[in-house]
């Protein structure tokens, strides 16, 4: 396998690592960005643009980020806390009256943040067409009663966060996160052709988003994290009536990933969509300034990655940490460090900060394995840059 790009003196091991990824975990196409302290010191790229094609990656090839998208989202909501347009411990019916309804009313807006919120189910799912409409998903969730006292424990939000998060933004300010995104964290940055939440029919058109798909189980790497499920995990998911099973059929059957119409929607959850140098190029102005941008400022990043959310979570079945719309280095998700805030995307994307050493990481992929939060290839890579 041909690997593209450069690497800056030191960062030899992530490039060895990701071509392992090719060599022994099976990879496809998939692409990865470290940033330093604002500066771009690792840029690689390789494989098919698409999963079940031929033609190559190319540098600025970008895929669908899954769960990854949650990090970009809640920087939205960070950002109008920081300007004073919204309070973080304010309830959500303030600004989202008819959210309170079934017992919601002390649902705070960090909880929805520290998947706190206890409405991680819907008690009937909505179909594809359904969640592609922005007004559908917020009026199920404020209709929903929740599956445990709000604010008293913690269970991921594998999709309804996003329809939370849309909403509130939509009430505070008038406009949906993906224009926001659009408008205030994608331009300034000069990611226009880097990062979306609701693909422009212009770059579709382009062909510069990979078509995305499952790929088949690779052997599990030596010296690596142990990917082979808890049984306890196996079994929330193989049960219907499960917590774990609810939340992620919240949309039944789930649409496809490359159907142009869920690739131009906004599902602030799930299908943002990024090159690895958008993913990167975000972290990195969370944690500092990249081109005399900094998105948000350092109470709100300290603020960001405090600990909202630690222990057994009702709905992935395993020990997670949360801040505010952040997972925390830990067992489930291991980062670069303990002082590391990021997040994942099922089955392989990750991007993270560790404003300590000043890294920002940001990798994307066309195949998708049955992980959740620590997919091997992209641990495969954090390793490589803790290591070097």
């Amino acid at each position: 396998m041909d690997v593209n790009g450069t690497v800056a003196e030191g960062f030899e091991p992530v490039r060895a690592a990701f071509e392992r990824n090719f060599a022994s975990l099976g990879e496809r196409g998939a692409a990865v960005v470290v940033y330093r302290h604002g500066r771009k010191v690792v840029d690689l790229w390789a494989g098919t643009r698409d999963v079940d094609g031929d033609e190559p990656w190319q540098h600025g090839t970008a895929q669908i980020m899954r769960s990854a998208t949650k990090g970009v989202a809640a920087a939205v909501v960070l950002m109008l806390a920081e300007r004073g347009e919204l309070d973080l411990d304010a309830p959500v019916g303030r600004y989202w009256p008819e959210f309170k309804a079934e017992g919601k009313s002390g649902v705070l807006v960090r909880h929805i943040l520290g998947h706190r919120a206890g409405l991680p189910v819907l008690d009937r799912p909505l179909t594809p067409a359904e969640a592609l409409d922005p007004r559908r998903g917020p009026a199920a969730v404020a209709a929903q009663a929740p599956a445990w006292e709000p604010g008293t424990d913690h269970g991921y939000h594998p999709l309804t966060y996003g329809w939370m998060l849309d909403e509130l933004v939509r009430r505070v300010t008038g406009r949906g996160t993906g224009e926001w995104i659009a408008s205030d964290i994608a331009a300034p940055l000069g990611l226009d052709a880097d990062l979306w939440l609701g693909l422009p029919d212009a770059v579709a058109a382009a062909g510069r988003v990979g078509r995305a798909g499952r790929l088949e189980a690779a052997p599990e790497p030596t010296g690596g994290l142990r990917v082979r499920a808890k049984r306890s995990v196996t079994e929330a998911y193989d049960d219907p009536g499960s917590l774990t099973r609810r939340a992620f059929a919240a949309i039944t059957p789930f649409p496809d990933q490359n159907d142009p119409a869920y690739r131009a929607s906004a599902l602030p959850a799930t299908n943002g969509i990024a090159t690895a140098d958008g993913l990167a190029r975000f972290y990195a102005a969370l944690i500092g300034e990249v081109d005399g941008v900094r998105l948000i400022g350092p109470a709100t990043l300290e603020a960001a990655r405090a600990e909202e959310s630690a222990g057994p979570d009702r709905v992935l079945v395993i020990n997670t940490r949360f801040g505010l719309g952040y997972m925390l280095h830990g067992t489930a998700s291991p980062l670069l460090a303990p002082t590391s805030f990021g997040h994942p995307g099922r089955g392989g994307p990750l991007g993270f900060a560790d404003p300590e050493s000043g890294l920002a990481f940001g990798y994307i992929t066309n195949g998708y394995r049955k992980t959740v939060t620590a997919d091997p290839r992209a641990q495969a890579l954090v390793r490589a840059l803790r290591a070097r």
